[in-house]
């Protein structure tokens, strides 16, 4: 070919990045997006003058490269915002993060008992095998927890029980949950906790289209291209290598010759569209894969306070909403008029289900009646509304999708000149941040011909406990993992904190007991606990004084049970570790 060309087919969050660094190192990328507009899944659509972010964007990261980018392109566009979230199930409302008083009075002392129960019963007592989302978190949180907190709002967002979504996603998404971190953070002050990304977040004025927006400005001024209303329906390729694409735009359809593609299309599409064919087992194998979809209906409201949370997830599985956004608290600008705001109901589905084909009026008519039912909006106050599809947003991570993903993975690395970014090129449930990592380490490979291996961005397959096996010689691995799956980690501060709770509990329960049957009196054996508890007797001052006995008893008998437990395991990995001539002595008090 006389001339290089590069073409990136879909201009998302990754695709766009691409071509801003690509323009950046002298190239001009021609960028083909099949939409209107650019952003992908994370653009801000316009109606009646509301602007609507579809999913909610946050902007944060700990890798500094993103934000570089973020703070260039968007300048004083860019908001800082406090964060405020909470959770609707059972027709109560928890903040989240967990705050002490208002998780007690939501769950109540007996739902909190049994969640202290069940968390101490599967710690100590685990599933040996973690293969699904339920075992992950129910080994992590307990029964309880899991059914109150993460059941119902998973299911609604996969349509898929909890026992056929796959640990990884829970492993990528959730691996830095821990009750530990949720027992610090309930009791310690809001003013000395240390500020995380919890805490605030980014966000554009007018939602996150208009960083998208001044990245295809970018390409554009750099000596790129960006074709909107442009898909791609075909790539061609011989001997390993990728000759050119076929788009369709306004009916009519072209051939282009490409130097390199980079991809961003769903990985499941670009297979499907490579011609010649690939073999039947990898086209098998792709449609295996299958996505999640959603809609949001997007309601203009009459009234400009509403409730103060920038969203709310809906754990009730009573209601089918999953989440509501409000958008004026994620900006004033996304809601132009004063006096009215706009929501974003959002319902998990998938293409060609009831959800998706309902009629728009009839969906805008079932969110007003959840809103109102919540206590939320009452539907008399909802003037304007609309609703907007978004289809493959979330890649499902059902069962055997890591092995049919795998041959897709395998037969695509044998094109030279092909590259697979983002979260539909991937098949990865991504972040903003990680799509425009995938895209640096692309583009990076372009420029240098090295970079780092996209595939690698955002593993989510490191998700184990940090147990110190990596420092084992192959040799000693099955050794390490069966000693693992028998002695998993025990968290020394929630356990202490669970038995503590159950403790306390349990003395308040029988002395209330005694007193409503007995005489307080004599009080039976239980008077016997005030030889040993500090002002505990069989009386309501006792009760209170029996409760600050057991949570400070049961917690010194869970912790130093756990830290014992632990160190004894932790010896035995030194011992293995030794043994492979491989020492981790560093990795000891992290483990115990």
């Amino acid at each position: 070919m006389a001339t290089e060309k590069i073409i990136i087919a879909g201009a998302g969050p990754a695709g766009l990045t691409a071509g801003h660094l690509l323009v950046r190192e002298g190239r001009s990328p021609l960028v083909l997006e099949q939409r209107d507009r650019v952003g992908g899944i994370a653009c801000t659509e316009e109606y009646n003058g509301f602007f609507f972010d579809m999913g909610g964007h946050r902007f944060f990261s700990r890798h500094a490269a993103p934000r570089k980018i973020w703070e260039e392109l968007l300048g004083d566009d860019f908001l800082t915002r406090e964060r405020l979230s909470r959770i609707y199930y059972r027709g109560t409302f928890f903040d989240y993060p967990l705050k002490a008083l208002n998780a007690l009075a939501g769950i109540g002392p007996f739902g909190a008992t049994a969640m202290a129960a069940s968390y101490v019963r599967w710690r100590i007592f685990p599933h040996p095998e973690v293969v699904n989302f339920e075992q992950w978190v129910t080994n992590r949180f307990g029964r309880k927890l899991f059914r109150t907190f993460f059941k119902s709002y998973t299911e609604k967002v996969w349509g898929i029980p909890c026992s056929e979504l796959q640990a990884e996603w829970a492993a990528q998404r959730i691996r830095d949950l821990s009750l530990r971190k949720a027992i610090l953070g309930v009791f310690t002050p809001q003013k000395k906790r240390t500020r995380t990304l919890i805490d605030s977040f980014r966000y554009p004025r007018r939602g996150p289209g208009m960083l998208w927006e001044a990245m295809q400005r970018s390409v554009e001024a750099g000596g790129g291209a960006v074709r909107l209303g442009t898909r791609v329906v075909a790539v061609h390729h011989d001997n390993g290598l990728v000759r050119g694409v076929t788009v369709e735009r306004d009916g009519a359809r072209e051939e282009i010759a490409a130097h390199t593609l980079v991809s961003t299309m769903p990985v499941t599409s670009l297979v499907q569209r490579l011609d010649p064919a690939p073999p039947a087992e990898v086209l098998e194998a792709a449609g295996r894969l299958s996505y999640r979809d959603f809609l949001t209906v997007c309601l203009i409201v009459d009234r400009e306070e509403i409730f103060p949370d920038q969203w709310i997830y809906v754990h009730d599985p009573d209601v089918r909403m999953g989440r509501i956004q409000n958008y004026r608290n994620w900006s004033p600008e996304m809601c132009p008029e004063p006096g009215r705001t706009g929501l974003g109901l959002e319902y998990f589905c998938s293409k060609g289900d009831d959800l998706w084909t309902m009629p728009d009026d009839e969906l805008v008519a079932l969110g007003t009646r959840e809103l109102d039912a919540m206590g939320l909006v009452p539907a008399g106050l909802v003037s304007d509304a609309t609703v907007y599809r978004v289809p493959k947003a979330y890649p499902m991570y059902d069962a055997g999708y890591a092995e049919a993903l795998d041959v897709l993975r395998r037969h695509l690395a044998g094109y030279e000149n092909l590259q697979t970014i983002g979260r539909n090129g991937l098949f990865r449930y991504n972040n903003m941040d990680h799509s425009m990592l995938t895209a640096m380490a692309a583009a990076d490979h372009l420029v240098t011909g090295s970079g780092e291996d996209v595939w690698s961005v955002n593993d989510e397959q490191v998700y184990h406990e940090s147990a110190p096996e990596e420092a084992l010689a192959d040799g000693e691995h099955q050794a390490a993992r069966a000693l693992e799956s028998v002695f998993q980690r025990l968290d020394s501060i929630a356990l202490g904190g669970a038995l503590g709770i159950l403790g306390g509990t349990l003395i308040v329960l029988l002395t209330l007991a005694q007193l409503a049957v007995g005489s307080p009196e004599a009080g039976g054996m239980l008077g016997l606990l005030g030889q040993y508890l500090p002002g505990y007797s069989v009386s309501l001052p006792g009760a209170l004084a029996g409760l600050a006995n057991g949570l400070v008893l049961g917690f010194a008998l869970g912790w130093t049970g756990a830290t014992v437990r632990n160190a004894l395991t932790a010896l035995v990995w030194m011992a293995l570790g030794f043994r492979a001539g491989r020492p981790f002595g560093g990795q000891f008090l992290d483990y115990i």
